[in-house]
């Protein structure tokens, strides 16, 4: 069966917005461009902007799950961010820092550490939950068989993952984990299952908490869903491109 890439996401602030491309060039050894260039540094937070940093740094839809309603647009040094409870706001995160930490604040949990401060990812890594520069790869199919479990449609852009691909049998994403393949003229090494966390159960249209998807994946006896991968030569992926094996 043919597999074949159906869509491209890249989120240019961890954890706060989405936006689709329909193609990407992409560099060995580095993240996809555009995705998580910045991240909000909580006041509680010892980030910087000279190194990768983990999540519990910066402020999260696991803990504040309004974040994942916020969607993004990228238009020259802006960023156009909107969210249903909010008035839209364009900024330029490396200088309009003031004002994006305004306009999240009333998007995180009461009781949670404040958002204080805008970081930017060292350059050619963006602040991806994985310590090596990766992009992650889900599967369609895979997220169908979610669906079923729960008994609804749910919104793909609960996982916040890159590559998207139809084709694949319900998890045989995962056994790509120590291969090389080929999507359109870039290499790539799937090397990881990625762990999920609460961030999942928001509902990426409200924000509001609906469904309890790590039980569903307990249920095939993991908490696992996409796989994380490396660029090893670089090369441009769009839609439609399809999986050849390396």
């Amino acid at each position: 069966m043919t597999v074949t890439v159906t869509s491209l996401w890249r989120h240019p602030i961890k954890a706060v917005g989405r936006e689709s491309v329909d193609n990407v060039k992409l560099i060995a050894g580095q993240t996809m461009p555009g995705d998580r260039i910045w991240a909000v540094a909580h006041e509680a937070s010892k980030a910087n902007d000279l190194e990768w940093s983990r999540c519990v740094g910066f402020v999260r839809a696991a803990s504040s799950p309004l974040l994942m309603a916020v969607e993004a647009r990228t238009e020259g040094d802006l960023l156009h961010l909107t969210h249903p409870n909010r008035p839209s706001i364009s900024v330029n995160p490396d200088r309009d820092e003031a004002a994006l930490i305004e306009w999240l604040s009333p998007l995180i949990a009461e009781g949670r550490a404040a958002p204080k401060r805008i970081v930017r990812a060292p350059r050619g890594r963006g602040m991806t939950d994985t310590s090596d520069p990766s992009l992650t790869l889900g599967s369609t199919k895979s997220h169908r068989i979610v669906e079923a479990r729960a008994g609804r449609s749910l919104s793909m852009h609960r996982w916040r993952c890159n590559i998207w691909v139809d084709g694949l049998a319900p998890w045989e994403e995962f056994d790509l984990v120590g291969q090389r393949f080929r999507l359109g003229t870039a290499e790539l090494e799937a090397y990881k299952r990625i762990d999920r966390c609460e961030a999942t159960a928001a509902n990426p249209e409200t924000g509001r908490r609906d469904a309890d998807l790590l039980s569903i994946l307990e249920h095939y006896g993991h908490t696992d869903f996409t796989v994380g991968l490396r660029v090893v030569t670089d090369g441009t992926i769009a839609l439609g491109d399809t999986l050849v094996m390396a």
